[in-house]
Parts: structure tokens; C-alpha cells; sequence
């Protein structure tokens, strides 16, 4: 790690106090969560190299954020610790992991991660007394009569019991919109987003205001459960249901890592649809004695674990705007990116369309700009942060000759797309590549129009055996647009899969001039080898029947060329095949060009194996539904995917019916 110094460590703490001060005492957070996040982390690392610089008034040494003067301060009998946070699905593994190690097998609860305010409440005689924010973790701030406003929230129980239980008081996405709409009509700032509004109103001197803002609240946690003769957490959350208080409906019980993934990988996708705001998923060991052997570290429980999702949105640095030629000749900017993390992926590019675009957003290079995914695919530049310039930002400036070729520009009247008119423009050259990575030559998938664009203008490749040679820039793939690791992964080895392709594959790929897919077939299944076919004199080729002079004299002309023969060696050496190894796809009319979704439990065969049935029978296999699929294939137990096929009428196949259409 760099820059490892008590200056940087002293740097951090520094940043840390001003954006908790920011975030949970003025409700106005300067930073995002993700800057946030990295700061912490990186403390912590550094702490963790040099135990011996570590201040007890360190950031890591807190639970929570400051007592605000305003609100009477109330002590909390059992601290109201945060939770540790992880980021990715090896750092869940971990946890999961040390808890085994530890001799517990207790099964889990996982629960939404909602996006509010922590909040304390105590009843005696089952009346509620008093209501207090997390604070400091020891000390609250006394909340009650904004609680007391809140309808989720019970001033009288069920059992005339003395109690305390924990829970999230939060906005829903339609309270805020509502409240924004009427804000912006009066002339006044909306508010930013559901958190910040929650924490906002329950701060509030005048319960009045609190009372408009129609809060909500779920209730998580019981801090002495024993006291009742409760002995699971999930007992817990239905004790206090039965006592009137609301509970996530989507809590649930897992025995293991696959159903803590299956659970996370569910509520994400269910995530936007949600009437709240999730930041992430709590995992929880259910068994309360269990927990009680776990423990506490000074700051949070050994038996329960946040996973944060990938930020929405994030900020990073725009160093440069440089000009990619496409196939057709149009001229894009892009927006170089410092490296970020973005829903599971680094970006450190996204497109930013053209002229009108900058413009419009009045984009500066060196701005710091807030950039999300569309779609949850594509990265979109959202705005320049002006608030933060410095003065060394340089105005945008669109060119007026091809980075390529250095022809002069033109624009059509009415577009707002800039061309290379030039047709011997070497960017032109991408159409073969595309031709070749295509479904009916060497079936690449992954390898788009677009993508194969990227990898022409930025260098990575400038011939077809360069295609073949991508796993050596692995890393460097992983950072462009839209791609993570697994999806570079994917592709690298769809890449090598095309390498068995049988000879015709090749042959129609190469492009050689009016050999098309059938006339491809029929030279490899008469010559079996390249070697035989590239040495096929003129009257040869002309006596095959399909093959008239004109492909005769093409297939000559092609390999009597030195730089044909050179490249053909090349793949050669790459391990591509060379034979005619006969007809390798069955392909099928129900799925030919389709696309298909795998949900649940297949018995009669794997879930590769059915993709592979599939993928032989013409059709693609993808990970999540959308109006564009074709069909679902339902096994046993199908999650949400099957849900939304329905709300989206897509047909739905049972095991047994794809079966029978795939072998038809």
C-alpha cells in the first residue's frame, strides 16, 4: 500500500470527522458513501500496519455521529453498536467462515439493510416512554415526541411489558417525491434523498413538521432477548411482531453461503422496485447463545455482518476527453475516468455520445463529475460537481479532423454527430473484425459492434490474430466501460472456445471475396484442411459444383497473398483448428436467435448443460429477464425470475417442455 504515513493517517481522520460531523449532526454529507467508505477502509489499513500510531479518538475507535445540543440526551442501557461492513462476496465468505471456524452452527438471518435512521424505543407497562437516535452509540438524542407521530410505531402495546427494541425509522420513495413536488412549487430546495429527509424530519423542534413528513419504520432487534425466553433472533423479530410492532416481511432464514448469495442476489434485483431505499443485506447468526459465545469487538457484534451494495452513483475525476472513430465513420468522445468502482465494476471510461452532450451537461477535463450505470449496464456521466472546481478545469473542444486519419469532418444538416467521410479510413477496417468475432463465423460471444470499436481505437487490437492474444490484457479489459471481471472472464473464454470451431467457421470469417457461410461449407467438407485448400489450383475450385470462376478466382487470389498466408499461420500458432470437423450446431427454430432465462432447480440435466443445448440450437442464454427474453426454463424452486416472467408475460417452460422442443 502507498503512501503509508502518520501524515496521511492523521490526513484521514481529519476527513472522517468532518463528513460524520457533515453527515449525522448538520443532515448535509458533503461526501458520498463510497468516498466515504474508501477513506474508512483505507484508516483502518493503515492502523492495522501501525498499531502504535492509533488515537482512541480515532474514527474507527466511534460507533456513530455527534449528540446535536438541540435534543435532550438520554444513556443507553446496552450501547446501540453499528455493524461491520463488507463489500463483496469473498469478504462474506470470510465472515461466514470465522464463524464456523468457531465451532457455531447456527443458521442466519438475512435482512434488508434499510436506508434510514437508527432509533431506540423503550415501553414501560407497554406504554412508550422515551425514543432515542443511535448518537454516539452510548449516548442518544431524545426523540420521542417526533416518534410518537410516526403511525408504525406503537404508543401502546399488546402485553403490558417494560421493554426496549431497535429498529430504522425511514421515508418511502412516494412520501418523498410527494413532499418534493410541493416543495418545488413553493420555490424551495427539494430534499435530497429518503435518509437524509427521515433524519431530517425526526429531528425536528416542532413535532408538526415530523407529523407531515408521513415516516415509517421497521423494528429489527431486541437487545435482551433472554429476558423474554427467547432463544433465536427470528423468534425475536416475531415477538415483537406479536406485540405490534412492524417487521420487514422480507427477513428470512438461510442454512448456508449459497442461500446468504441467493438472498442478496434476489433483493438486488428487487431492489429499485422496492417502496424504500435498501443500501444492502444484514446477515445475522439467529442462535442467541451463539452470539453471546461471538462476542463484541470494541465497536461492533462478532455474529452479524452488513453487505453494502455497489453505489449507485459515484464521483470520480475526468482527466480527458479523447475521439473514437466508428466503423460507419461517426466521431464519439469519451470520458476518461480516474479507475472507480461502480456496481461491481472499475470504470475509468464511459461515452460521452457527442458535441451536444458535453455541451449541454457543460462538461470541463479535470472536473470532478458523479457517473452511474444506465441500465445497470452502461456508465453515464450524470453532471460535473461545479461546486467543486478549482480553477484548473480546461474548457471542452471538439475536433475538427479524424483522430485517425486526419481527414477534415463533416457534419449532416439536422444530426448532431460529427463523420470521417474518408472510406479508406484505417477505423473503417473494424468491419472485418466484426465479421469475423460474428455468430455465423467464429461466434464470439461478448464480442459486439461496440465493443469490438473500443478494442480498434484504443489499440488492443489491430489485426484478427490479435483477437486471440486478449488474455494477456485481461486487466486492461477489466477497466473499460461496462465491463467487470466476470464479464471479461466470460469473454476471454468464449474466445478460446471459438478456437474448435470447425473449418467453415474460419473460412467465412476470414472474408474471403463472395465466399459466404454455404460456399464456406462447402469448400472446407471438400478439402478437410486449410493446408489442402490454400494449395487448390483454379481448375480445381472451378469443377466443385456451387463454385463458379468468380469464388475460384477470389479463393486463388486470397492465398497467393504473403500477408493472408502469414495471418493464417499466425492463428495457426494460436491453436486455432484448421479441420473440418463436420456440423457442430443443431440448430432449431424455437430457438434460433432467441434469447432465454434458467430459473431453479433443473433435475434431467445441468444448468451449463442446458445452456449449452441451447447455444447449439442457435439460441443465447442470458442472466436476468427482460421484455426482450423469449422464454424462462423453470426448475424446482424458481426465484424471482419467475416472478417477473409472469408480470411480464413471458411464455414459461417447464424442464420437461424444453426438453421436448430442444429435441424436436
Amino acid at each position: 500500500m502507498d503512501n503509508v504515513t502518520i501524515e496521511r493517517m492523521n490526513y484521514l481522520i481529519k476527513v472522517l470527522e468532518e463528513a460524520a460531523y457533515d453527515y449525522y449532526v448538520l443532515d448535509d454529507p458533503k461526501i458520498t458513501d463510497q468516498e466515504y467508505d474508501a477513506y474508512y477502509r483505507e484508516l483502518e489499513t493503515i492502523e492495522k500496519l501501525h498499531p502504535e500510531w492509533v488515537s482512541d479518538t480515532s474514527p474507527t475507535k466511534k460507533v456513530g455521529g455527534e449528540v446535536i445540543d438541540e435534543f435532550k440526551k438520554i444513556e443507553h442501557t446496552i450501547p446501540m453498536l453499528s455493524l461491520g461492513d463488507v463489500f463483496n462476496e469473498e469478504e462474506i465468505i470470510d465472515f461466514l467462515k470465522r464463524i464456523e471456524d468457531s465451532g457455531v452452527n447456527s443458521p442466519y438471518v438475512c435482512e434488508l439493510k434499510i436506508d434510514g435512521l437508527s432509533v431506540s424505543l423503550h415501553y414501560e407497562k407497554g406504554i412508550l416512554t422515551t425514543a432515542a437516535t443511535r448518537g454516539n452509540g452510548v449516548i442518544g438524542e431524545d426523540i420521542t415526541h417526533n416518534v410518537k407521530t410516526i403511525k408504525s410505531i406503537p404508543l401502546k402495546l399488546k402485553q403490558p411489558l417494560d421493554i426496549e427494541v431497535r429498529g430504522e425509522i425511514y421515508m418511502s420513495k412516494d412520501t418523498l417525491a410527494k413532499i418534493n413536488k410541493e416543495r418545488i412549487s413553493k420555490g424551495e430546495k427539494p430534499l435530497q434523498n429518503p435518509r437524509n429527509a427521515a433524519a431530517g424530519s425526526i429531528r425536528q423542534l416542532d413535532s408538526k413538521v415530523a407529523a407531515k413528513r408521513n415516516l415509517d419504520a421497521f423494528l429489527y432487534h431486541l437487545p435482551n432477548p433472554e429476558d423474554f425466553g427467547i432463544k433465536t433472533h427470528h423468534e425475536a423479530l416475531e415477538f415483537m411482531k406479536s406485540l405490534g410492532f412492524k417487521t420487514n416481511p422480507n427477513n428470512r432464514i438461510v442454512k448456508n453461503i449459497d442461500e446468504v448469495m441467493a438472498y442478496i442476489h434476489e433483493k438486488g434485483e428487487l431492489r429499485d422496485s422496492l417502496p424504500y431505499d435498501i443500501d444492502g443485506v444484514v446477515i445475522k447468526v439467529d442462535n442467541i447463545k451463539d452470539q453471546q459465545s461471538l462476542g463484541f469487538t470494541a465497536r461492533t457484534p462478532r455474529w452479524a455482518i452488513a453487505y453494502k451494495f455497489p453505489a449507485l452513483e459515484v464521483l470520480t475525476k475526468l482527466n480527458d476527453i479523447i475521439f473514437t472513430v466508428g466503423r460507419t465513420g461517426k466521431i464519439t468522445p469519451n470520458a476518461i475516468l480516474d479507475p472507480v468502482q461502480l456496481m461491481g465494476s472499475t470504470i475509468s471510461r464511459a461515452t460521452l455520445h457527442n458535441e451536444d452532450y458535453v455541451l449541454k451537461k457543460g462538461l470541463m477535463i479535470h472536473d470532478t463529475v458523479s457517473i452511474r450505470k444506465a441500465g445497470d449496464v452502461i456508465p453515464e456521466v450524470v453532471e460535473a460537481k461545479i461546486e467543486r472546481r478549482t480553477g484548473n478545469e480546461m474548457p471542452f473542444k471538439m475536433i475538427t479532423n479524424c483522430p485517425i486519419c486526419n481527414t477534415e469532418l463533416i457534419k449532416k444538416e439536422g444530426e448532431a454527430d460529427y463523420y470521417c467521410p474518408n472510406p479508406n479510413c484505417p477505423a473503417r477496417h473494424i468491419e472485418s473484425f466484426i465479421h469475423f468475432v460474428s455468430r455465423p463465423a467464429m461466434n464470439i460471444d461478448g464480442l459486439g459492434e461496440r465493443l469490438m470499436e473500443d478494442l480498434y481505437n484504443f489499440k488492443f487490437i489491430s489485426t484478427i490474430p490479435d483477437i486471440y492474444k486478449l488474455s494477456s490484457k485481461k486487466d486492461a479489459l477489466i477497466k473499460l466501460e461496462g465491463y467487470g471481471e466476470k464479464s471479461v472472464t466470460n469473454l476471454l473464454n468464449a474466445i478460446e472456445v471459438s478456437k474448435d470451431n470447425s473449418l467453415e467457421r474460419l473460412l467465412f470469417g476470414l472474408g474471403i471475396k463472395n465466399v459466404g457461410k454455404e460456399k464456406a461449407k462447402i469448400l472446407a467438407k471438400k478439402y478437410k484442411n486449410m493446408d489442402n485448400l490454400s494449395k487448390a489450383s483454379y481448375e480445381e475450385l472451378v469443377d466443385i459444383p456451387d463454385i463458379g470462376p468468380i469464388i475460384a478466382n477470389n479463393v486463388v487470389a486470397y492465398f497467393k497473398d504473403d500477408t493472408n498466408l502469414k495471418m493464417i499461420e499466425e492463428l495457426k500458432e494460436l491453436g486455432l483448428n484448421m479441420e473440418y470437423i463436420g456440423e457442430e450446431l443443431k440448430l432449431n427454430e424455437d430457438f434460433l436467435e432467441k434469447s432465454f432465462v434458467l430459473t431453479g432447480t433443473l433435475t434431467k440435466l445441468t444448468r451449463e448443460e442446458a445452456k449449452a443445448l441451447i447455444e447449439n440450437a442457435g439460441g443465447k442464454t442470458r442472466e436476468s429477464v427482460s421484455k426482450k427474453t423469449d422464454a424462462v426454463i423453470v426448475g424446482d424452486n424458481p426465484g424471482s425470475k419467475y416472478e417477473k416472467a409472469k408480470e411480464l408475460n413471458i411464455p414459461i417452460w417447464s424442464e420437461t417442455e424444453f426438453l421436448e422442443k430442444i429435441n424436436s
